[in-house]
């Protein structure tokens, strides 16, 4: 498996780096000046792809989805788990170039929802929703080798080490922020981040930009020792498979039967996700459980009005992303993108729009006006997500078995070739 493993990753960046060579030679040279009365041809728009390929796709996703649900639940292989992310790889990713991606997703669902003008592809929210409904019956299958996003990562993790559990639990909220953030600039129609800073799909495309394709090889390379940094610490989707898992139906188990508390798989799983048992602690005393409580439930609304308030103190700031605010922002103040005895090509395109600054300046108002109450909101989840990982924090449960975290765990089945625990048979 080890020697696959190494063979694949070389092949895969052999490719990537010739590519990327291919890509800079390209652009070395730029299009020439024409002087002569030269007229440049009419660029022309690909037709999209045909509707039936599209529906392929999902039916691809469907059926993947059900193989590895089989895989993990019925036949509890972490072999076929690694071949169901080659096959990710090379459909999902290299030919489907990354898109449709259900990460991505998140961003037309929500763009649709706030903008009527926008019509969002059946496949997009197939997509979103798909991955969603079998996190809630099986848990994150689709993060244990259905992602393309999540496979390359997942046969890069040669030596993974554990971090520090409170590590783990701050960089844990790095997600959710995404999260807010992505929703944020996609219901005002500003930009689709997450698709922009996306560090694999110009691998897939084969056209990533020397600054994506390093932050992709290093987010790769500290993968080889912390399994799927993305994943973990910053894929916003996978925050929402997180919030649906822990109320999955039927989640994949580390041991087929009873735990006998072996200690076996303690140590083998690299997201941190498998929870230790935890015997009866001393019993607290009942004041000091209702004293805690108490001040827990005024914390967590004081934190959700406190981020929303901070927020959108900066509401301003975070409009500026927004092309059509910026571009008002430097007409007003004559600033010129910085540029310096050029005009700006933002400038000039809009001078040759024929549209007034006025009108300019009055969409640029609306636009931060979204901004201030979308902010509220995007304060106010972070300050909610704070104040229940506090309460997360506090709360002692009763665990006699090692068993998976539903909200962490991947269901990459690595824990499972640890048990001794043969399935009982039925009689």
């Amino acid at each position: 498996m080890k020697k696959i493993k190494y063979i694949l990753i070389f092949i895969l960046f052999s490719i990537l780096s010739l590519q990327n060579v291919d890509s800079y030679s390209i652009n070395r040279f730029p299009k020439p000046e024409f002087e002569s009365g030269h007229t440049q041809p009419q660029t022309i728009t690909p037709a999209p792809r045909a509707l039936i390929l599209e529906y392929l796709d999902v039916i691809v996703l469907i059926a993947s989805l059900s193989i590895i649900t089989w895989l993990i639940l019925k036949k509890r292989s972490r072999k076929g788990v690694f071949w169901m992310s080659v096959f990710s790889i090379l459909y999902f990713g290299f030919y489907r170039e990354g898109c449709v991606c259900s990460v991505g997703s998140v961003q037309n669902v929500t763009l649709a929802l706030f903008k009527s003008s926008y019509h969002i592809p059946i496949t997009a929210i197939l997509f979103f929703v798909i991955p969603l409904l079998y996190t809630l019956l099986f848990g994150r299958l689709f993060c244990a080798g259905i992602c393309p996003l999540g496979a390359i990562q997942d046969i890069t993790a040669f030596w993974p080490m554990p971090i520090k559990a409170w590590l783990e639990k701050v960089l844990g909220i790095i997600p959710f922020i995404y999260l807010a953030l992505a929703v944020l600039y996609a219901a005002t129609g500003t930009d689709f981040v997450i698709c922009r800073y996306d560090p694999f799909i110009g691998f897939y495309r084969l056209d990533a930009s020397f600054f994506m394709f390093a932050v992709g090889g290093i987010f790769l390379l500290i993968g080889v020792f912390i399994a799927r940094p993305y994943c973990r610490f910053l894929c916003p989707y996978g925050a929402l498979l997180n919030l649906v898992s822990r109320f999955s139906f039927k989640h994949m188990a580390i041991t087929p039967a009873a735990c006998i508390n072996c200690r076996l798989c303690e140590n083998t799983c690299p997201f941190g996700a498998i929870n230790m048992p935890a015997l009866i602690k001393e019993k607290e005393k009942t004041e000091v459980l209702v004293r805690r409580y108490i001040i827990l439930s005024i914390l967590v609304p004081v934190l959700v009005f406190a981020g929303g308030y901070t927020a959108s103190n900066f509401h301003e700031n975070l409009a500026m992303v927004n092309p059509k605010v910026k571009l008002a922002n430097e007409l007003m103040n004559n600033t010129n993108y910085g540029l310096k005895g050029k005009e700006a090509i933002e400038i000039t395109g809009f001078k040759s729009s024929g549209k007034s600054a006025e009108k300019l300046y009055s969409e640029a108002a609306v636009i931060i006006d979204e901004f201030y109450v979308g902010s509220w909101f995007f304060g106010g989840f972070i300050g909610l997500v704070f104040g229940l990982t506090l309460v997360s924090l506090t709360v002692f449960k009763y665990q006699p078995d090692y068993t998976p975290n539903k909200a962490t765990c991947l269901s990459c089945a690595r824990c499972m070739d640890s048990c001794p625990v043969k399935p009982e048979k039925k009689c």
